[in-house]
């Protein structure tokens, strides 16, 4: 649906920076599938999960079960925000379905919220959008405190929401409340969510094959893979792939390199160039001993590139299904 690739496409963007993203969604007549499902994320690693079966928020990281040292009160705070939230839910979906002259069938309402922020220059941003049935519903304008209402069926949720400072509470929402947790949520993860190096292989499926630049365990994801030779980027022979994500948080990133018209000697010319914000860069040589091949310590480095497509399929499969905080109902 249209609003699963509005949030794909905010997914991959927010993740530049440090981000803690609510995404619920609540649906109606869908089998197999809770009428109501809230998680979190923080740097685009799920930390909670809360649905209509369960009644009750739980943790998804180890270090989230941690919180209660410094916030005793925090998993039965949150279940009670995700209940209400839950209800609230439910309002808005009779209520749009009534606006639009909807009969009983499978809907489906969802909310995005949250918060960005820029470690290195304290920048801010944020938002709270809402979609009925995959379209864009209503959407908070975090610099005029508005809101934008792409449909009709919207524009009294707006005027009423205007009216009564709910754009206001929105914003002092992300800008405190939300961007505290996001700190506290940082340095109690900090193992797992903070800065690192990769490990930086170079592999070959076969001698005729290019040689892939692979990096992996890297955080965050603000991170560039390219090739030079002779210190000088190259443009030609060269196939980049996206940044990835790792099940445990981390991303990873490979680069091929097309040497079959280049000798043997000449190969030491070229090297892969690892940079990371905040890390000084890396420069690895290409040395033949040091390639990789399938068949060495008994493993097939084709394996990496299956995990790689999984890994996608996995993120896209799960990203639809998030939470957030109370608002307003329309």
């Amino acid at each position: 649906m249209q609003l699963f690739m509005i949030f794909t496409t905010v997914y991959c963007l927010i993740i530049l920076t440090h981000s803690l993203l609510y995404f619920d969604t609540s649906s109606t007549q869908v089998p197999n599938f809770p009428q109501f499902v809230s998680v979190a994320y923080v740097n685009g690693l799920q930390i909670t999960h809360y649905d209509s079966n369960t009644k009750r928020e739980m943790p998804k990281q180890e270090w989230m079960k941690k919180i209660t040292d410094e916030d005793h009160e925090y998993w039965d705070r949150n279940t009670q925000i995700a209940l209400n939230t839950e209800q609230a839910s439910k309002g808005n979906t009779e209520t749009a379905k009534q606006r639009l002259n909807l009969t009983d069938g499978l809907h489906m309402w969802q909310r995005m919220s949250g918060c960005e922020w820029d470690d290195e220059t304290n920048e801010i941003n944020g938002y709270f959008q809402y979609a009925f049935d995959g379209e864009d519903f209503i959407a908070l304008d975090l610099k005029t405190e508005t809101f934008v209402a792409p449909r009709p069926e919207a524009v009294v949720t707006k005027h009423r929401w205007e009216r009564i400072g709910e754009a206001v509470r929105q914003k002092d929402y992300i800008t405190h409340e939300c961007v505290d947790y996001l700190k506290k949520y940082l340095r109690n993860g900090e193992s797992v969510l903070m800065r690192k190096a990769p490990l930086v292989s170079f592999l070959q499926k076969s001698p005729s094959s290019p040689v892939t630049c692979h990096a992996t365990g890297f955080y965050p994801d603000r991170a560039m893979l390219f090739w030079t030779k002779d210190g000088e980027e190259l443009y030609e022979g060269v196939d980049y792939w996206e940044i990835l994500p790792n099940h445990d948080g981390t991303f990873q990133k490979s680069a091929d390199l097309d040497l079959t018209s280049v000798p043997h000697q000449d190969w030491e010319r070229y090297e892969c160039v690892f940079q990371l914000s905040g890390v000084p860069d890396k420069n690895y040589r290409l040395e033949r001993s040091k390639i990789r091949t399938n068949g060495e310590d008994g493993t097939d480095y084709t394996q990496i590139w299956l995990q790689l497509n999984e890994v996608t399929l996995y993120k896209f499969k799960h990203l639809s299904l998030r939470s957030g905080s109370a608002s307003a109902s329309f």
